[in-house]
């Protein structure tokens, strides 16, 4: 190794294309070495070698590998086109083939996991399902069972910017939870950056998932699907003109209600989601992407109440090659999240939503063969609907109230640079400048000294304040204006080929705010801009990291140390009012946040037998001080656990393949409960019982494990027929563990004045049966 070190080394870089556009996570490998890597977003990839002659096997899942002979004698460029390869059928495409830790890449904090991984891991209701594969990986985790969203190294599913094909998704879940938005037969790949950003992304403070929908095959007819006992899918794609532009087009139902139907069972829940990509290949240097996604959630309780909610996605992208160095990408997208909810029983119904309007323009420019700079604009127009009221009886107690919308302006530059340096160092590092414009037309309430929220000090609580008066903004109006730098910075040092040490820093700016009570039967979710009342969120991350490939890659070891602190972290006063709720600072207290932790992960990359045990060792608080020194604040103004603490969280992922008929897969999670507010007391007034909470989180829901299995068997594996088949048979929680979702106090029936603990559990033991087809 030292004589390595001691020689010049030399870059060797490129691109893997096919016909129509690059190939992310194509493997480039050179033989008789240890030296792999994989394609970046534009199907760029670099060594650094030294001199030399060398062989380069390039291979891509659907496509016939190349291989090509070079000699080495200064920087050298290598473009590749591959040819998709006629004996298969196109395959979901994978995010890294190579399944090793990046040792020389600044990159750190991020997971990346293959399609093909994913759809043998055994998740719920037989469903692959892309957000319960990313809850096995260290600092990722949800907030119990049935809870929609996830949680990053303890923060709130709203602090996540999830993009697909760049178009931001409100909600990431279906149903709930149980399943996710992502029809997995219509993506690409995946990348879920967890710290160590890069300057090109913003908006929220915790975390970012990019998540790309498939090219369509421009070449052949293809189709793929599944029917299972909870829902089936289908996913057809093909060529509009024969290696000049493709369609794909995926669609996913539920319809286990209608087994409830069938039983006189009048409670229902329900989904459907619609995915399409189309894809034009206008000139060797000019190409146009189209991607779209609708889903729908529909969830009634007998005739008492109906939860109807979903997103709505749009992308239109131009991607413009100047020359081999520098690419553009300019993007039209449109994002709208639908909220709904129907109370029969009360005689109303309630509408809210927000809506975006975006123009991004990207460049990627390769400056030198060890020096890429990204940077560009983006341009965000917020309408926030925080609800309208609507009675749907004659005689509804409820009156017709619609809350002004809300409207801002998000507007951002960046840059960003990847630098490799000497034979150890890479650097990645740049700055964004956001700046969030709350703007009219709208009216906003006054308070007095300017408190949304007052504190009654003879009863030691704290209550919405009424407005003294409004003032009125006329259309475009500037109301809050909020300007921060992002600086972002990551460090890498390789120690070897095998091992290396990284750092990084980065600070998130969130100016957009979830307001969410996730305790409810029908969780309501509703966003709302940052104003002089509630703050934008600055979070400030720095994590340490240790990796390393053992035998030859075939096992890998990443560890991470992460610290955050947050500003302006928004908790609710007790008692808060969501719904209707015409100015929801009235019940936000601002405070700070912490989060601190150490993950642990060990892979096993090749054999029959693969997987990884996965640990993570957190804490994540919030504290919220009084505002002057006759107010206590939230919780004494002392820390407290947030909603998303997690102390210990443990995941063990295998996968065995036995032959080419049978495979097998297992998953384990072992997780502290969820934090919760218990009574510790109780008094009477006027003949009922009121039960006294102590302090808020400061105990937890027992701890949440479960053990889920599957088996995969291909009646004939080696089949030339175009019709394929695979049926996949899985068991979740295998061992029936009933975990609580809640726990609720009351009053036992029996014997008056005795509480009692009642625990909800959603599932036990639940098998499932999918067939899969391809043709």
């Amino acid at each position: 190794m030292s004589s390595f070190y001691s020689q010049k080394l030399l870059t060797f870089q490129g691109q893997i294309m096919d016909k129509t556009s690059p190939l992310i996570g194509a493997t480039v490998y050179i033989e008789g070495t240890k030296y792999a890597t994989s394609t970046d977003e534009l199907g760029k990839f670099q060594f650094q070698l030294p001199a030399g002659e060398y062989t380069v096997t390039v291979s891509y899942l659907g496509y016939e590998n190349q291989s090509r002979k070079l000699e080495l004698t200064d920087d050298y460029t290598l473009n590749i086109q591959l040819v998709k390869d006629s004996k298969q059928l196109d395959e979901l495409i994978i995010v890294k083939n190579d399944k090793k830790a990046d040792i020389r890449t600044p990159e750190m904090s991020v997971n990346k996991l293959s399609i093909q991984d994913i759809k043998k891991m055994p998740v719920v209701l037989g469903e692959t399902d892309i957000l319960k594969s990313i809850l096995q990986l260290p600092g990722v985790t949800n907030a119990g069972e049935g809870a929609a969203g996830f949680n990053v190294r303890g923060g709130s599913a709203g602090q996540n910017l999830v993009l697909l094909d760049d178009a931001p998704i409100y909600s990431s879940s279906h149903l709930f939870g149980f399943f996710s938005v992502f029809n997995s037969d219509a993506v690409k790949d995946i990348k879920l950056y967890k710290g160590g950003i890069p300057a090109r992304f913003g908006g929220r403070s915790s975390s970012v998932l990019e998540v790309f929908q498939k090219t369509g095959n421009n070449t052949a007819f293809n189709a793929m699907g599944g029917i299972g006992l909870i829902s089936s899918r289908i996913m057809a794609e093909g060529p509009i003109q024969k290696d000049k532009s493709s369609f794909l087009v995926a669609g996913r139902a539920s319809y286990a209600h209608l087994f409830l139907k069938m039983s006189d069972n009048k409670n229902s829940a329900y989904f459907y989601d619609l995915n399409t990509k189309l894809n034009f290949d206008l000139s060797p240097k000019n190409k146009l992407f189209f991607s779209g996604y609708f889903g729908r959630d529909i969830f009634s309780f007998t005739d008492l109440l109906k939860n109807n909610f979903g997103n709505t996605a749009a992308s239109l992208q131009w991607n413009h090659l100047f020359n081999d160095n520098l690419v553009s990408n300019a993007s039209l997208i449109y994002s709208d999240y639908y909220y709904g909810l129907d109370m029969d029983l009360v005689g109303f119904k309630w509408d809210s939503g927000i809506k975006t309007y975006q123009f991004k323009l990207d460049f990627t420019h390769d400056v030198k063969p060890n020096w890429q700079l990204k940077y560009g604009a983006v341009s965000t127009y917020y309408d926030f609907a925080p609800g309208t009221i609507k009675p749907t009886k004659a005689d509804s107690p409820i009156n017709y109230k619609k809350i002004d919308n809300k409207y801002a302006l998000e507007t951002n530059a960046y840059i960003e640079s990847e630098q490799h340096i000497g034979q150890h160092f890479s650097f990645n590092y740049g700055l964004r400048l956001s700046n969030f414009n709350r703007v009219g037309k709208e009216t906003i309430n006054l308070y007095e000294n300017d408190q949304a929220v007052i504190y009654n000090a003879d009863l030691g609580i704290y209550d919405m304040a009424d407005p003294i008066g409004t003032k009125s903004y006329s259309k475009g109006k500037s109301i809050d204006n909020f300007t921060n730098i992002e600086p972002r910075f990551g460090i890498s040092y390789a120690i070897n080929d095998d091992q290396s040490i990284k750092a990084s820093y980065n600070r998130m700016t969130q100016y957009i705010q979830l307001i969410s009570n996730t305790s409810a039967p029908t969780p309501l979710d509703i966003w709302t801009p940052s104003s002089s009342y509630i703050k934008p969120q600055l979070v400030d991350q720095v994590a340490l990291g240790y990796f390393q490939n053992l035998n030859d890659g075939k096992y890998s070891i990443e560890s991470e140390a992460f610290f955050k602190k947050g500003k302006n972290s928004i908790d609710y006063i007790d008692g808060a009012e969501l719904i209707g709720n015409e100015a929801i600072e009235r019940v936000i207290l601002n405070g700070e946040s912490r989060a601190y932790g150490l993950e642990l992960m060990l892979k096993k990359n090749t054999g029959a037998l693969t997987g990884w045990i996965a640990y993570t060792l957190s804490k994540s608080e919030q504290r919220t001080p009084g505002r002057n020194a006759n107010e206590p604040g939230i919780n004494n103004g002392e820390w407290y656990k947030t909603p998303y603490d997690k102390l210990h969280d443990l995941s063990v992922t295998a996968m065995y393949e036995l032959n080419p008929k049978w495979s097998f897969s297992a998953s384990f999670t072992l997780q502290s409960g969820r934090p919760i507010t218990y009574p510790e007391g109780q008094y009477e007034y006027d003949g009922v019982r009121v039960p006294n909470f102590g302090k808020r989180n400061a105990h937890n829901l027992p701890a949440y494990h479960h053990l889920d299995v599957s088996a995969t068997y291909i009646p004939n594996p080696n089949s030339t027929k175009r019709w394929k088949g695979e049926w996949v048979f899985g068991i979740y929680n295998l061992y029936g563990r009933s975990n609580a979702a809640s726990i609720t106090f009351r009053e036992n029936e029996d014997v008056r004045g005795q509480n009692e603990a009642v625990r909800m559990s959603i599932f036990g033991l639940v098998p499932s049966v999918t067939y899969n087809f391809k043709f």
